[in-house]
């Protein structure tokens, strides 16, 4: 007699905001190691699956993103130098792995923020998914500026440096880090306003503080400026800079207006030396 296979149904969960009920504590989640561990593999798991489905995508557009590639790099017609045999392919792949991982870096940040939210009260983990939509928003904002305005011009300007003593044909696998490392770094780097609201609203630091440590903070925005820059020219620095300084300026307004008053004690020296 043939068995019945049982086939497991799959539910799309939609992730809701924690309820608030202000007659309760609001206190975080309690795991045992054993919980955080498990927690930690399906986490990951998840992220694995997401990008395997992806990288299908990337594969498609890996072809159109290299010839575009091409054309920023002021290498058309001869195209990309390659030292090895087997580096087409690996450039290829290396580009497809890529636009997997920026498609589904929301999925990737969410999960993050789902490992960590046992570690936050209700109130805290409203405003952390919340927050959710706008890292989608400005990461993708950040990688875009990278690859229409800061590769191109980096590019540009370096390919015509001096150009009647150095013949300009970079190596493939330069540029294509060059464009990585600015579209990478400039999408991470573009989550400052979120990153500065969420810490007012809970507490950790707030916006009048933030006025008083502007001139830190610029000092601290043109070093990060200066490790996402591959190249090491002011012109291109400043290209980085400059969004930066003014996506802090936006967070400081942001943390003004929606986090006047967070759900921590902002004040406490303690909190802000933290």
């Amino acid at each position: 007699m043939a068995r019945t296979i049982k086939v497991p149904a799959w539910k799309l969960k939609i992730p809701r905001l924690p309820a608030v009920d202000s007659t309760t504590p609001d206190v975080f989640d309690e795991m045992t190691l054993q919980e955080h561990l498990i927690e930690l593999r399906d986490r990951i798991m998840k992220i694995c699956i997401g990008v395997g489905i992806a990288f299908v995508f990337g594969a498609i557009g890996s072809k159109f993103l290299l010839e575009q590639m091409v054309v920023h790099a002021q290498l058309e017609g001869t195209g990309f130098d390659i030292r090895s045999p087997t580096e087409p392919l690996t450039l290829y792949f290396k580009v497809a792995l890529y636009i997997a991982i920026a498609i589904t870096m929301p999925l990737i940040i969410f999960q993050i923020i789902a490992f960590l939210a046992p570690g936050l009260t209700n109130k805290e983990k409203r405003v952390v998914y919340g927050s959710l939509p706008f890292v989608s928003v400005l990461f993708i904002a950040g990688v875009a500026y990278g690859y229409f305005v800061a590769a191109p011009r980096a590019l540009l300007f370096l390919s015509g440096f001096l150009s009647g003593i150095f013949d300009w044909n970079p190596d493939g696998a330069e540029i294509l880090s060059f464009f990585l490392t600015l579209m990478i770094g400039l999408g991470l780097a573009f989550q400052l306003p979120v990153i500065m609201f969420v810490l007012a609203k809970i507490g950790i630091v707030s916006a009048q503080k933030m006025r008083e440590w502007r001139r830190y903070s610029y000092l601290m925005l043109t070093i990060v400026a200066a490790v996402i820059t591959p190249s090491t020219d002011p012109i291109n620095m400043a290209i980085v800079a400059i969004p930066l300084v003014i996506l802090y300026e936006a967070g400081v307004i942001i943390s003004s207006i929606f986090a006047k008053t967070g759900l921590r004690n902002a004040d406490e020296e303690t909190a802000v030396a933290g």
